[in-house]
């Protein structure tokens, strides 16, 4: 590519460039906040109480000597990325504060999200990325079968650390949106004697329902071995089986964060036993889903973004993918459903009414 002459091509190529750059340099937000977590700096601050200066940083962390005046340079751009931010003290000092982001990366917080992140950089699932090219040149189903020749599901059976992390984030993704969704979407729940969890683990999602709507009576369908080992509730019920086979009885289903982890064709299996565990549309019968309606007309370029890299993730370390709405209008109809309501109401995610 040859520069041609004026200034404005010239500026019109360095902008590319730096897009570029923009763009290959990304990865090293996601390491310098994991090195931060790792290092404890958000206990450390929120601890301290008070802004906390540099200096008063440098004693409270595990650095070796030579390392101090290192400091600096990964709290400048962590500052920049919002996750930490600088206020001054009564003696007029500027000191580090937490940002509603970095309070969410606090380990003591039940809606920590430090086991999410850790688990998506994990070495393992960080190297699958690697062998992207090399997943669309062959046959598996996912970029991790190409990589390691086990399914995600497989690797977490095998690595009991990368497991915990993972029901760790799950947890606590499930704190944070179940909370807000039954403070503003409440309606949906409207009408409901019983719900069916599918896929709903420990119960977490569940039990925000049951207690914030207590006339529901609650049951969660999961695989026997992982209702198996937990301990007995009043509040729910526990049921083992296959939600491709079939799902217990109720007014509604609820599936939140399972479709997005299934091909097209595997979805509409499950939709179908949901369709026939439900009651019909004149008598109240629906299946809640929450999960991505990708939208990339939104006017928030960060969320489009980060739904798309949901996506991809999917795509990379399980085969499933992130759905616009005339991806989820194919397969409710495929599935026998007729209509359909969308409620854009949790950020990223949004709630969708599925009725028979």
């Amino acid at each position: 590519m040859e520069l041609a002459k004026g200034g404005r091509d010239a500026n019109g190529l360095l902008k590319a460039q730096g897009h570029v750059w923009y763009h290959t340099f990304n990865y090293i937000s996601s390491m310098s906040l994991k090195c931060a977590i790792k290092l404890g700096i958000p206990e450390i601050i929120h601890n301290h109480g008070r802004p906390m200066t540099l200096s008063q940083l440098i004693d409270a962390l595990p650095v070796a000597p030579a390392k101090t005046a290192h400091v600096h340079r990964l709290m400048r751009l962590l500052v920049h990325l919002d996750f930490f931010t600088l206020q001054k003290n009564e003696d007029g000092k500027e000191g580090y504060m937490l940002t509603p982001a970095s309070k969410l990366l606090l380990n003591e917080s039940r809606m920590s999200l430090s086991p999410f992140l850790l688990m998506l950089l994990d070495p393992v699932l960080e190297s699958q990325w690697h062998f992207l090219h090399s997943w669309f040149e062959g046959e598996e189903a996912s970029v991790m079968e190409t990589a390691t020749g086990m399914t995600f599901w497989e690797f977490m059976a095998q690595n009991a650390e990368a497991s915990n992390r993972f029901n760790e984030a799950m947890a606590s993704d499930s704190r944070i949106l179940m909370g807000c969704l039954v403070t503003e979407c409440g309606e949906v729940f409207q009408g409901v004697g019983s719900l069916v969890d599918v896929g709903g683990g420990t119960g977490e999602s569940a039990m925000t329902i049951a207690r914030a709507f207590p006339h529901i009576k609650c049951t969660v369908l999961d695989l026997p071995h992982v209702v198996a080992t937990l301990p007995k509730t009043t509040d729910l019920d526990f049921v083992g089986g296959d939600m491709f086979e079939s799902i217990p009885k109720a007014d509604a289903v609820f599936l939140k964060s399972i479709l997005h982890d299934w091909s097209d064709e595997d979805c509409v299996r499950i939709l179908r036993r949901c369709k026939e565990a439900i009651l019909p549309n004149e008598e109240g019968g629906k299946v809640i889903i929450v999960d991505m309606v990708v939208d990339t007309a939104q006017a928030d370029p960060k969320s489009t973004q980060a739904q798309l890299c949901s996506d991809l993730v999917l795509m990379v370390l399980g085969g499933g993918k992130e759905r616009d709405e005339q991806e989820w209008c194919k397969i409710f109809i495929d599935a026998g459903f007729n209509q359909y309501k969308i409620r854009p109401a949790l950020g990223l995610r949004a709630v969708i009414e599925v009725y028979p």
